[in-house]
């Protein structure tokens, strides 16, 4: 069972338990999956089980009738389903929870029909109800039963199949057979109720000596073999799905009665098949059921040259009824397994693959007895030539030509260019998908590769080149799957290797993906330094006032000077402003697959007005078939990254600016240079987490995560596997850049902040003091209009230096100790210690708990000489101390 159908079954199953709440369906699915076993365990003993529920059952007759209906009707899973309902027989715990969901749902279902308008009217709860009044509600609850179970008639069941695949084939309509092919019925071959062809006088057969009722017998016998009333003889009208029942003169003798109907169920089988091969020779129920009608048709033929032998001999006085007795012995079998399994399909309603599961599920069942058997295995292989020729066209060349809906693989209408817009991968996982009940029960194990093998060579089809597989063979219906799996396993290896090589070699994957590490993960240092020189200041405004061709303008110009150019993709990289602030991205991609998707991506906008810095991602064009790996998802996932890490280097710089700063102030003597040299500490501490969480994301995370993804690139033998580790290493990327956890980003953010505002806060001080432009004003160096300055120009120079580096030193010290700046540079160390220890202590709690051992090397980079060491156990002691009192409740 795969792991959607596994989400799939526990959602369904909470639904109909009508289970909201609690923990969800995640913990089950985890259990489910854990406990799974890697070993086919299909085989279970269904007689023992069904005997255990029919014991447990207040009504055995009604389970066990219902279980015959259902197995007769091939139900896949069916023993499967019994072996866990008996076990469930066992545990009273989940019995009393399942009758008293049962109670609960009865009432719910009760309000909402009172609720609603019914039909016929029910005594109110509070009066007694009369033994008449029971009757008639039982007459009327029994009608509508009759009325629901009434076989529709085959002309609306024509038309709905019709419509149906109509719909689908909205260019080619469906063929149907003329209206008067249905409007004759004496065309049909099966009996004709309420008819009598024969205008003869009927003598009575009673009044007739043994020997002439015997003659007049064996006659009507014949009529009745091939569909005709005899005399004596006459058919039954059908009702629903049973057998044709047929009627004999009472007046008969016994002894020819008792022969005569052993001999009718004969005809019972052929009115059977008769009728199946009519109904299913019709275009609308698709080709597998039509060549299953065929091959039925053509011993249908052999039978019918048989009573044509016989009826030869009975003109020639020849055929007893014994001797009829005889020779239609060898039929009766053959006609009987033909009506067995015309019922079984009328009753599954079974087109397709689903037909052919039960043919093939038939022929098994015969094993021991050679004459059904092979009769079996040949109407199989008769009716599987038109599936197989379907699975010869999707796996050898990737097309699907199934009009009538019944291959395994179904086409989905989806358009290839929305995949670079779309959040989910629906063009791969939804374009085509498996249709479970039309898959043929011995192609079951083989059902994942038969959809893979069509889907790679349908993506190189629709690429313009034309593929065929050169190891193509007709795929024959066999008893020993083997033949067939070999075959299938043969295409599968060919349109894995052709797909592969056609987006490594021809498409360049490894390329493309080279060039988006380049600009998303950062690796190229010098197009950044030039690419954030240029932007800077265009950045600061807010988004709204950003030219976007100015910013693609500039990222040309940084591209052409740096070492990108000679990247031959870096055309396809482009400027992306969006509506949300990193956050809310991070959201979007953690939302991606769950029940919050839509609303997270309909959600309106950051209200607040962001800036360019905030809004600024890259975005990047990737072209068919590339988008098949590099799809939306995963690009979301790199700009999640970039803009993380861009953010960070954007604070980097920052704090590189105000030490640019602070070298200027530094020469200048305040004389209370506490609060300041405070600050170049701090600073200094926010410079060091800046860039060893930098080093540690593009060294600890992203480069040894990259190696392992080319390393399996080159090891990959299939398309899957590429999507698959493409995928593992953007999910490992995220998470150990602590993009995954909300806990860890939202510490880590309120950390930035206080960086960003320390930041400000620094430029403000040092633009008050105004030190470089009272210098430059003060300046004489360049001398005077009179020539360059004299040495008493130069003494009286230094002396007002002197003087106004004491007077600015002065004015800058008691303006900032008076507005509070000591205070405010005290606020900010306090709170960058707080955050960083917060931080440092949540992961050594994700890294123990969570196995994230990758984590551990931050603490190790920012806690290289034990400095914060202390203090983290002191934390972690008080942490145990708060847990020890709940442990004796556990």
């Amino acid at each position: 069972m795969s792991e959607f159908r596994i989400h799939h079954d526990v959602n369904e199953l909470l639904s109909l338990l009508r289970v909201h709440g609690g923990e969800g369906a995640e913990v089950y699915i985890d259990l489910l999956q854990k406990n799974r076993t890697p070993y086919v365990t299909t085989t279970v003993s269904a007689h023992s089980a069904k005997v255990k529920i029919a014991e447990f059952s207040r009504t055995p007759e009604d389970f066990l009738k219902k279980y015959d209906e259902l197995k007769s009707k091939n139900t896949r899973h069916l023993d499967s389903l019994v072996y866990l309902l008996s076990k469930l027989t066992e545990d009273k715990e989940t019995l009393q929870y399942l009758q008293q969901n049962a109670k609960e749902r009865a009432e719910l279902a009760g309000n909402a029909a009172t609720s609603g308008s019914t039909n016929f009217s029910i005594p109110s709860s509070t009066s007694k109800i009369s033994l008449q009044e029971l009757e008639e509600l039982r007459k009327q609850l029994g009608s509508v039963t009759a009325n629901s179970s009434v076989q529709q008639p085959l002309e609306l069941t024509r038309k709905i199949l019709r419509d149906k695949q109509n719909k689908k084939n909205s260019g080619q309509p469906v063929p149907v057979f003329p209206s008067w092919v249905y409007d004759r019925p004496a065309l049909i071959g099966d009996f004709l109720i309420g008819t009598s062809l024969s205008t003869d006088t009927t003598v009575p057969i009673g009044t007739l000596p043994l020997s002439s009722q015997e003659s007049m017998i064996v006659e009507d016998l014949l009529y009745v073999l091939i569909g005709v009333d005899g005399r004596y003889i006459t058919a039954q009208p059908l009702v629903g799905r049973q057998n044709r029942a047929f009627s004999v003169d009472p007046n008969l003798d016994l002894s020819i009665k008792e022969l005569v109907t052993r001999i009718l169920p004969v005809a019972s089988s052929y009115s059977a098949v008769t009728r199946f091969i009519e109904e299913k020779s019709s275009f609308e129920y698709g080709q597998v059921n039509h060549a299953l009608a065929a091959a039925m048709r053509t011993l249908i033929k052999e039978y019918m040259i048989l009573i044509t032998q016989l009826e030869h001999l009975q003109r020639q006085g020849l055929l007893s009824l014994q001797k009829l007795w005889f020779y239609i012995q060898p039929t009766m079998r053959t006609l009987e397994i033909l009506a067995s399994l015309a019922t079984s399909v009328d009753k599954g309603e079974c087109m397709g693959g689903s037909t052919l599961s039960l043919l093939h599920d038939k022929t098994f069942n015969y094993t021991g007895d050679s004459q059904a058997q092979e009769l079996c295995l040949y109407l199989t292989k008769a009716a599987s030539v038109p599936y197989f020729e379907i699975l010869e066209k999707w796996i050898y060349r990737g097309i699907i030509n199934d009009p009538y809906s019944e291959f395994m693989v179904e086409e989905h209408e989806l358009q290839k260019e929305k995949i670079q817009e779309d959040y989910n991968d629906k063009y791969w996982d939804q374009r085509y998908t498996v249709v479970q009940q039309q898959i043929p029960s011995f192609l079951q194990k083989m059902a994942d590769k038969i959809l893979s093998t069509g889907k790679y060579l349908n993506v190189v089809r629709e690429c313009g080149r034309d593929v065929t597989c050169p190891v193509a063979k007709e795929v024959i219906y066999t008893l020993k799957e083997r033949a067939y799996v070999e075959q299938i396993e043969k295409a599968y290896n060919y349109a894995s290797k052709v797909l592969l090589d056609f987006l490594m070699e021809e498409k360049g994957l490894v390329a493309h993906l080279r060039s988006i590490k380049h600009y998303f993960l950062m690796d190229q240092g010098d197009f950044f330094v030039h690419f954030m020189d240029l932007t800077e200041e265009e950045l600061k405004k807010p988004v709204d006032d950003i030219i976007t061709t100015r910013l693609e303008a500039l990222l040309e110009l940084a591209l052409r000077m740096s070492t990108a150019n000679t990247d031959p993709y870096k055309d396809d990289l482009k400027i992306d402003l969006m509506p949300h602030d990193l956050i809310t991205q991070l959201l979007r991609v953690l939302a991606i697959e769950t029940k919050q998707e839509k609303a997270i991506i309909s959600a309106d906008p950051t209200e607040l007005t962001l800036s360019g810095l905030e809004a600024f991602s890259f975005d990047y064009i990737v072209k068919w078939p590339l988008s098949l790996i590099i799809n939306r998802k995963a690009l979301t996932r790199y700009q999640m990254l970039f803009r993380h890490m861009f953010y960070c280097k954007h604070v980097e710089r920052q704090l590189c600016n105000v030490w640019i700063s602070n070298k200027t102030a530094k020469q200048f003597s305040l004389h209370s240079a506490k609060w300041f040299a405070g600050a170049f500490t701090l600073r200094q501490r926010m410079l060091n987490f800046v860039q060893n969480i930098q080093y540690y994301m593009m060294f600890e995370v992203m480069e040894p995560t990259w190696h392992i993804l080319e390393k399996n690139l080159k090891l990959a033998s299939n398309i899957d596997d590429v999507l698959s580790h493409h995928t593992s290493f953007l999910d490992n990327c995220l998470k150990d850049c602590m993009l995954t956890n909300p806990e860890l980003l939202k510490i880590f953010s309120k950390l930035m902040s206080v960086c960003v505002m320390f930041t400000n806060c620094m430029q403000r001080f040092t633009q008050s003091m105004k030190l470089d432009n009272e210098m430059d004003r003060l300046t004489l160096e360049h001398g005077t209009m009179l020539g360059p300055p004299t040495g008493e120009e130069r003494a009286e120079e230094t002396a007002k230096k002197q003087l106004t580096n004491k007077l600015l030193a002065e004015h800058a010290d008691s303006l900032h100790l008076t507005s509070g700046f000591e205070a405010a540079i005290n606020k900010f160390d306090s709170n960058f210690s707080t955050h960083l220890l917060d931080l440092l202590d949540k992961l050594s709690i994700y890294s123990t708990n969570d196995c994230e051992h990758s984590m551990l090397n931050i603490i190790y980079r920012l806690d290289f000489n034990g400095f914060y060491t202390e203090r983290l156990e002191h934390m972690s002691a008080e942490r145990s101390q708060k847990a020890a009192p709940l442990l004796p409740r556990l």
